[in-house]
């Protein structure tokens, strides 16, 4: 009996996907993921990009099946995707996983495809493992990291799994989803040179719309190629030429639940991940020596190469660049003892004091990099007096919101609660939580009690 392509074998675990077989772990993670990227779309909402998206893009196709979150404007399926997704993104307070955001690329489509479906909250979870899953898949079979060559993961990766979720939540079968996420395929791209810049949170957004759209075509009947990704001119080759081996290999039938294995890393601070362990380590060493920024004449990180790549802004004077600086990072650390949105505005940035500190803060990277994301085996900062004296923090491996070093389920609804309190009431934002940890016996999006609200 011939081996399926691996393109219909992923179409199968997409379209296959139900809820009971999903480990009961795996379910919490994808609660959790829902529950954060839903706190930084409602947070996110506020920013000048998302209205700007939606005002020149928003609203010209689709007959306004979904709804802009947390507003309720409808607008096509295609465009609520877009927009929310762009919100998910935007403040780089989402959650992390697999060299990428993967709540961010699935949780903005899932939502605007599920509310135009009227699918339950149980599909909406089948959705999210499914396009988790085939991320997984597909990011095991490239080698190396694509941040090194450029690629934004969550652009290249993200509209191949919101494609999945899609068709899953509209019940394609195997043939359809095949279509659905070759036709992804070639939605897939993004680059880590536009980080730091409205761009990567439009990458985002666009990976989310792609996934839609794709799935969209598909169940109307459009076609693409049934071996896509392991085509010796397909995707996997695009992005790895030299690794035919690992595009041929067949899905492991016996094959771990992803999700669980690799989890998510929960964000505590709105910048990128790659500086989160530096900030922990900062923090320690300032809190414990109750030091104040006068008493600190530099700033030595420890770190990696790849990651310094992503943090490509040295004198930030924006917010947005600021996202995307180790110095920004180890300053605000420094000078506010702490790393919040109130720290990510122009305004803040802009201090004399913050820019005097960035000028104190220096680094060392190498070369060699451990599991799923492209970090170092564990980040470091020194801490040099102005008497002399040297401070070194421990060796930070994992972060804290990290799979490894999950947060309580107090501290998560605690974040959600900070991101959603210009928004929703008190009493809101409580039911809101309870509803998206209790995903499952949700009948619709409506049920989440996410659109319309205002705080009073």
């Amino acid at each position: 009996m011939t081996t399926p392509s691996l393109t219909r074998q992923l179409a199968e675990l997409a379209a296959g996907m139900t809820l009971a077989a999903i480990p009961e772990e795996g379910r919490r993670i994808a609660k959790m993921g829902f529950a954060d990227c839903i706190a930084c779309m409602i947070a996110g909402a506020r920013e000048p990009v998302v209205g700007l998206v939606d005002r020149e893009l928003g609203g010209e196709a689709g007959q306004g099946k979904a709804s802009l979150i947390p507003t309720g404007v409808r607008r096509g399926v295609q465009d609520a995707a877009l927009v929310n997704g762009v919100a998910a993104h935007v403040l780089d307070y989402d959650d992390v996983a697999l060299d990428g955001h993967p709540s961010a690329a699935l949780v903005p489509a899932i939502l605007a495809q599920a509310e135009a479906s009227q699918a339950s909250g149980a599909d909406m979870l089948a959705a999210y493992v499914a396009g988790y899953e085939i991320w997984a898949e597909l990011l095991a079979r490239l080698p190396g990291h694509l941040h090194e060559k450029g690629w934004h993961p969550t652009a290249v990766l993200g509209a191949v799994a919101a494609a999945a979720a899609c068709a899953r939540l509209r019940r394609l079968d195997a043939e359809r989803t095949a279509m659905a996420i070759a036709a992804a395929a070639s939605m897939s791209a993004g680059l880590v040179a536009n980080f730091g810049t409205m761009t990567k949170s439009f990458q985002v957004g666009r990976a989310c719309q792609s996934g839609v759209v794709a799935a969209r075509l598909a169940a109307g009947g459009f076609t693409a190629s049934p071996d896509v990704f392991e085509h010796q001119i397909g995707f996997l080759f695009a992005f790895a030429p030299a690794e035919r081996k690992e595009a041929l290999r067949p899905l492991d039938q016996k094959r771990a639940w992803q999700i669980v294995k690799q989890g998510l890393n929960v964000k505590r601070y709105p910048i990128c991940y790659a500086t989160h362990r530096s900030i922990d380590a900062a923090l320690d060493v300032l809190q414990a020596n109750d030091l104040k920024s006068a008493d600190v004449a530099n700033v030595h990180v420890k770190t990696g190469r790849t990651q310094m790549l992503m943090l490509r802004n040295h004198r930030p004077q924006t917010g947005l660049e600021a996202k995307f600086s180790m110095e920004f990072a180890m300053a605000s650390a420094l000078i506010a003892r702490r790393v919040g949105l109130g720290e990510l505005t122009d305004a803040f940035v802009r201090r004399p004091e913050l820019q005097q500190a960035m000028a104190r803060v220096t680094y060392e990277t190498g070369d060699t990099v451990v599991g799923a994301i492209p970090f170092a085996p564990f980040d470091q900062v020194q801490v040099t007096l102005t008497d002399g004296r040297k401070l070194e923090s421990a060796e930070v491996a994992h972060a804290k919101g990290s799979h490894e070093r999950p947060l309580s389920a107090d501290e998560l609804q605690s974040k959600f609660d900070d991101c959603v309190a210009q928004t929703l009431p008190q009493a809101g934002r409580s039911r809101a939580f309870a509803a998206i940890m209790s995903l499952e016996t949700a009948p619709s999006v409506e049920a989440l009690s996410l659109i319309g609200a205002r705080a009073a």
